[in-house]
C-alpha cells in the first residue's frame, strides 16, 4: 500500500480513495498516468473502466486548471461508487462517469461486446486509457478500444493500456498495430504490464 499513499498523498486525496485489491490498477501504472496527466495538460481523457484512475486524473486536471475526464462503466454500481468519490472531493467540472452497458459491435467479421459509446463527447480524445471491460467476458475484450473510437483520436494522442503483460493484451496490440501501423508503440515493464501507443496520423 506504501505507493498507493504516496500517490494519495502527492494529490492530496485525504479522505480515501476507492482502492478493492481485486480491481485496482495497480500503483506503478497509476504513476504513469498521473505524471503524464500533469506533465502534458490533456483537454480530454477518456476512460475504458473508471474507479480510481478516474478520481486521479480528475484531481490531475485540477490541479492543472485544464481538461476533464470522462469514463465509461458498464456496471450501474461501479458507476456510482466512482461517482460517490468524485462528488466527495467536488470534482464534477473535471470527471463525470457514464454508465455504458455492453452491447453488441462487429469488428473485422468477429463480435464483440463493449460499451454504449453515444455519450461520449465529440471533441478530439488527447489521452485513453484502457482497462477495461473485463478480461473474462469475451476474448480480446479490450481490442474494440482501437477500432471504435480511432476516429475520435487527436494527433499524438496516448493510449495506455493496463495489463499488457497478459496473452489477450499481447495479441490485441499485435491486432491493433497491423490495423493501425501509424500508431507507435512503447512498453513499460510495470507489475502488470503497460503499453503506451502514441497516434500519429497527419489527417
Amino acid at each position: 500500500m506504501e505507493d498507493y499513499l504516496a500517490l494519495q498523498e502527492q494529490l492530496n486525496l485525504k479522505e480515501g480513495i476507492p482502492y478493492t485489491p481485486d480491481w485496482s490498477a495497480g500503483a506503478d501504472f497509476l504513476q504513469l498516468i498521473v505524471d503524464y496527466c500533469l506533465r502534458a495538460g490533456p483537454s480530454l481523457i477518456l476512460e475504458c473502466g473508471s474507479g480510481l484512475t478516474t478520481l486521479m486524473l480528475a484531481r490531475c486536471c485540477q490541479m492543472n486548471g485544464h481538461g476533464r475526464v470522462v469514463s465509461l462503466e458498464d456496471g450501474a454500481e461501479y458507476a456510482a461508487n466512482t461517482q460517490t468519490y468524485i462528488d466527495r472531493y467536488r470534482l464534477g467540472r473535471r470527471a463525470s462517469v457514464i454508465h455504458a452497458p455492453l452491447q453488441k459491435v462487429m469488428l473485422n467479421g468477429v463480435d464483440y461486446v463493449w460499451y454504449t459509446a453515444q455519450d461520449i463527447p465529440e471533441q478530439p480524445v488527447d489521452m485513453l486509457i484502457v482497462d477495461g471491460p473485463s478480461g473474462f467476458i469475451q476474448k480480446n475484450s479490450r481490442y474494440p478500444a482501437l477500432p471504435v473510437l480511432y476516429s475520435r483520436l487527436s494527433y499524438g494522442c496516448r493510449i495506455f493500456l493496463d495489463d499488457a503483460a497478459r496473452p489477450d493484451e499481447q495479441e490485441i496490440l499485435a491486432l491493433w498495430q497491423t490495423g493501425y501501423p501509424d500508431a507507435t508503440q512503447e512498453y513499460h515493464e510495470t507489475s502488470r504490464g503497460c503499453s503506451i501507443l502514441t497516434i500519429n496520423r497527419i489527417s
